[in-house]
């Protein structure tokens, strides 16, 4: 960043907008095909496994990316990679939108997935050039108050468009929005750069075959099984390709995620709250959105309406721990934000039986969902300030990576509890047998993540650490001039 102005408030404005949208549509589109599974089935003809496909695509190609997505913008440019991932993203909602069968929409939503995994780590990256350390942590708020309404209008936007135009909507809404973001950006934006002159290949083909046999294993266990030989030598083919990924970056002359940064406390354990984050948030949400269908009896947008009590309190909790963590440090927000959510979890599947009510559940889904809100941005403010300004895209895609791992773990998890206790679609009350012990260990993998976040230094201690992590990264780039 040497020599270079420091960024005005308009420039800070138009980085925040334009950074909070793109994560917007990348979270929008995680959740909001699930709606138009019903569609899909009867106007494709699509098998439950095309259907299975269809979501599993995109999150396979989505956290596989994240990492590389991140490196090729520290490499090229952080903003023109960013328009690039957009226009990719839009290039392949138009295929999706076209499709005439299962196979042609998969197609697509990888691709999707792949244009997703370039914009979302470098959201974070251009808002941590365009913001000074003391401002972060509000602006990152406000990030993940509109990355999170991306996730909470999934179900009510889909349901709506579903319902009321065609389910080719779901995609073509994203073009306008992903073209003029991209031409936004290259107009508004300032270009940054990471701090390494050459990417690190081999770095990035070793974390990319990793991330696929960690994700593929819990995306196929529901199928066939967790003990088939397929998963289990896909998680041993992930953790050993891990293995050799640590192996190779630390000898590699310009690494794609320095090690030494997993000596911080702040980064390991921001990293490790947000595995466990996700691991019971998604796989919460996997039975959520289906309870309101199946064990209680809404459509697709009335269930959808009934999501936002747990949905949208990011738009408003999120901002407000942002801005409070530039104050008082992101510990206490990450740890009583996870038990919160937990805890949450917990009252509702306790007061969850066949015929319960809606207004029954609406304090839980509230208390839970504020947790998540507190937790989400600043684990987000907690990995990107743990390192140098000029590799918080690494940071942000290492900690992105993490969190669709988790994500994808979670449903796995959820899903095998639910069907060994006796769930099924049969009735409500057949559903809710399922329900109740799944949605219990979801709420102890938040318990997990509170340990995460409890080991979390507290605010002079991390500060502590940042100060000693700038003084040997000034070293190391004194030492290779």
């Amino acid at each position: 960043m040497t020599g270079r102005a420091e960024p005005n408030g308009p420039l800070r404005v138009w980085t925040l907008i334009l950074a909070s949208i793109g994560s917007f549509v990348a979270a929008l589109d995680v959740v909001v095909v699930a709606t138009a599974l019903p569609a899909l089935r009867e106007d494709l003809g699509a098998s439950l496994f095309d259907l299975e496909w269809t979501i599993n695509a995109y999150n396979l190609a989505f956290a596989c990316l994240m990492l590389t997505g991140a490196a090729i913008g520290d490499r090229i440019g952080r903003r023109r990679t960013y328009a690039a991932g957009l226009l990719v993203f839009a290039a392949a909602s138009i295929g999706a939108a076209l499709s005439q069968s299962g196979t042609e929409l998969i197609v697509a939503r990888v691709i999707q997935g792949a244009g997703a995994a370039a914009v979302l780590p470098l959201t974070l990256a251009l808002i941590s050039d365009a913001f000074p350390y003391e401002k972060r942590g509000a602006a990152i708020g406000l990030w993940g108050g509109v990355t999170g309404l991306g996730v909470s209008s999934g179900p009510v936007f889909g349901g709506a468009i579903i319902e009321g135009i065609s389910w080719q909507w779901i995609f073509w809404i994203n073009v306008p929005i992903g073209a003029t973001v991209a031409v936004l950006s290259q107009w508004k934006l300032r270009e940054s750069y990471g701090p390494r002159p050459q990417l690190d290949l081999p770095g990035l083909g070793l974390v990319g075959l990793a991330m696929f046999g960690l994700t593929w294993a819990p995306v196929r266990a529901p199928r066939i099984g967790w003990g088939s030989a397929e998963v289990i030598g896909s998680l041993l083919l992930g953790v050993a390709l891990v293995v050799a990924f640590l192996a190779w970056e630390r000898r590699a002359t310009y690494p794609m995620v320095p090690l030494a940064y997993f000596r911080s406390r702040e980064f390991t354990t921001a990293n490790g709250v947000i595995f466990f984050q996700f691991m019971s948030l998604i796989g919460a949400v996997f039975l959520l959105t289906q309870l309101f269908q199946v064990g209680m009896g809404y459509g697709p947008f009335d269930a959808g309406l009934r999501t936002l009590a747990f949905f949208a309190t990011p738009v408003v909790a999120a901002p407000i721990a942002g801005l409070l963590a530039d104050r008082f440090g992101n510990k206490p927000f990450m740890v009583i934000g996870l038990s919160m959510q937990g805890l949450g979890l917990l009252w509702l599947t306790a007061l969850v039986e066949p015929g319960v009510g809606y207004p029954t559940l609406v304090a839980p889904l509230v208390f839970a969902g504020v947790g998540t809100a507190m937790c989400f941005p600043t684990v987000a403010n907690a990995v990107t300030s743990a390192v140098p300004v000029a590799d918080t895209g690494v940071a942000a895609g290492t900690n992105n990576a993490l969190r669709e791992v988790g994500g994808v773990f979670g449903v796995a998890v959820l899903a095998a509890v639910f069907a060994d206790n006796g769930g099924g679609y049969a009735s409500a009350a057949n559903f809710i047998d399922g329900f109740q012990p799944a949605m219990y260990i979801g709420a102890a993998m938040a318990g997990v993540g509170v340990v995460w976040a409890a080991l979390a230094p507290s605010s002079s201690a991390a500060e502590a650490g940042r100060q000693a992590l700038a003084r040997r990264d000034a070293g190391l780039v004194g030492s290779r001039r």
